[in-house]
């Protein structure tokens, strides 16, 4: 069990560094391009989504995500003190991660995002659609091809930082570790609660729909 929890919690840490990291470095070296640094940062997340989920899957599940937690709650696959603990570690993972990028960049450790608002319809919307995505290649992808379930979360979620308007979050540790990060990447504190809202409602929407599409 420690060994589970251990490897979400790290596994959490290295996605925050790969989506803080890599935002702060896109935004630096795009000369203003927001596009470019978009890019920059959708590539290094699936780069590192691919090599934490090939390498802890086998441990934890590779989970990193208390949205995707709780849908294998849901289905009966883990048990509520399993994923109250993955979700504990998910979290406090992703807020250190962050605080090692800033540690990396030279930049405030302790800080919160001031700048990047992220509201409205558009964006709640999306991140519904974004983490209903996520679980269906999630889940899907264990019914079809449980082998190719890293290059299939990868693959999405770079491409969803391009086709949702809110760049798909789809996390709540992520959404809350973004949250103390003041650069490209980050979310005003007071949006994270919609965002996160927003997660768990595509979670429960899973719940009855992904069976029913993908059991025999």
């Amino acid at each position: 069990m420690n060994r589970q929890i251990w490897a979400e919690g790290i596994g959490t840490a290295l996605l925050l560094i790969g989506v803080v990291g890599s935002g702060i470095m896109g935004e630096a070296l795009a000369a203003g391009n927001t596009a470019v640094a978009l890019l920059a940062n959708a590539i290094a997340t699936g780069c590192m989504l691919f090599v934490i989920i090939t390498v802890q899957g086998p441990i934890s599940g590779a989970h990193f995500n208390p949205a995707v937690t709780l849908a294998f709650r849901l289905r009966g696959q883990i048990t509520t003190g399993m994923a109250l603990a993955y979700v504990a570690a998910q979290v406090a993972g992703g807020l250190i991660g962050v605080w090692l990028t800033h540690l990396m960049f030279d930049l405030p450790i302790l800080q919160v995002s001031q700048t990047m608002h992220r509201s409205g319809i558009g964006q709640w919307s999306s991140e519904i659609i974004a983490t209903l995505g996520l679980l269906f290649v999630i889940f899907g992808g264990l019914k079809a091809r449980a082998d190719q379930v890293p290059v299939l979360v990868a693959i999405y979620i770079t491409g969803a930082y391009w086709f949702t308007s809110s760049t798909s979050f789809a996390n709540p540790a992520v959404t809350v570790a973004r949250s103390f990060s003041d650069t490209f990447a980050g979310i005003w504190p007071g949006h994270a609660p919609m965002f996160i809202a927003m997660q768990l409602i595509a979670v429960g929407l899973a719940a009855p729909l992904l069976p029913r599409l993908l059991e025999e």
